[in-house]
């Protein structure tokens, strides 16, 4: 698909049915170049798209759309909008069944429940542990979707259901592997925060008592766009794999040729 891509920040409408849209372009690398503008976007799921929304993703140019939510995420949110001439692939990042009964309680459980479940770092302890994992156990994964962005598979738009943890590792990845600099790569992930752009917090009990002060600073760190948590995963390349470099060939059997792709289709000229 030939296009001529922005090389400024293009003007970023606010979606109304799809939050924590992004296009990830100007994140700078280590060498002195930057991501080009309308390559890679970033977002939660596109299953509430309204019109308005999916005129703008259509106008994107967009080749392909990684969906990384898992089938008990699709049976919650539903399937994303078809949008014309886009390729949907489904990568599922965490199993089905993965935390079944603990998103249950999330959304279902009375205080005490809550307090036992994720009081005293538990629910915190849980997202790095999430992290870490799939950064050691989804390589095949995560190698399936720098392949398809270095076979010229642009633009492309990674989504999970908020758009923060698997889409945000995934990105993470992806720039890792064109050389952007972890701080940018930081600085992009911690935008998931901005109050436009949250996830909104499920809970069955609607009442002041069921999402009180207490109960949403619980539920906090699961919500959360947090530095620990991406540098959980950082941790992990370094402790599985020795550096990124090798977690890339090694990990992602990523060949230099791949990645020299990668950065052709990712990157402005050198």
């Amino acid at each position: 698909m030939t296009q001529n891509l922005p090389h400024v920040p293009p003007v970023e409408p606010e979606l109304t049915g799809v939050r924590n849209f992004r296009d990830v372009g100007g994140l700078p690398t280590t060498d002195g170049r930057r991501v080009r503008y309308g390559r890679l976007y970033r977002s939660g799921h596109l299953a509430s798209a309204t019109p308005a929304d999916a005129a703008h993703l259509a106008s994107l140019g967009l080749h392909t759309v990684f969906d990384f939510r898992n089938a008990a995420d699709v049976r919650l949110d539903g399937e994303d909008i078809e949008l014309p001439g886009v390729r949907n692939v489904n990568i599922p990042l965490t199993d089905p069944a993965d935390g079944a009964e603990f998103w249950r309680m999330v959304r279902d459980g009375d205080l005490d429940q809550l307090r036992s479940l994720l009081a005293d770092g538990k629910a915190v302890a849980r997202m790095i542990g999430s992290y870490r994992a799939i950064i050691k156990d989804r390589t095949a994964e995560h190698s399936r979707v720098l392949h398809a962005l270095a076979d010229n598979n642009v633009p492309a738009l990674m989504h999970c259901a908020a758009g923060k943890d698997r889409a945000g590792l995934s990105v993470a990845v992806s720039l890792l592997a064109v050389g952007v600099e972890r701080d940018a790569i930081e600085e992009d992930y911690l935008k998931s925060n901005e109050p436009s752009r949250r996830y909104q917090v499920r809970r069955s009990d609607t009442s002041p008592a069921g999402r009180s002060a207490e109960v949403m600073e619980l539920l906090g760190p699961l919500f959360d766009a947090r530095a620990a948590y991406l540098e959980a995963a950082f941790d992990t390349i370094t402790a599985t794999w020795g550096s990124t470099d090798r977690y890339l060939s090694e990990g992602l059997g990523l060949a230099p040729e791949t990645r020299e792709r990668l950065r052709e289709g990712l990157l402005d000229a050198s």
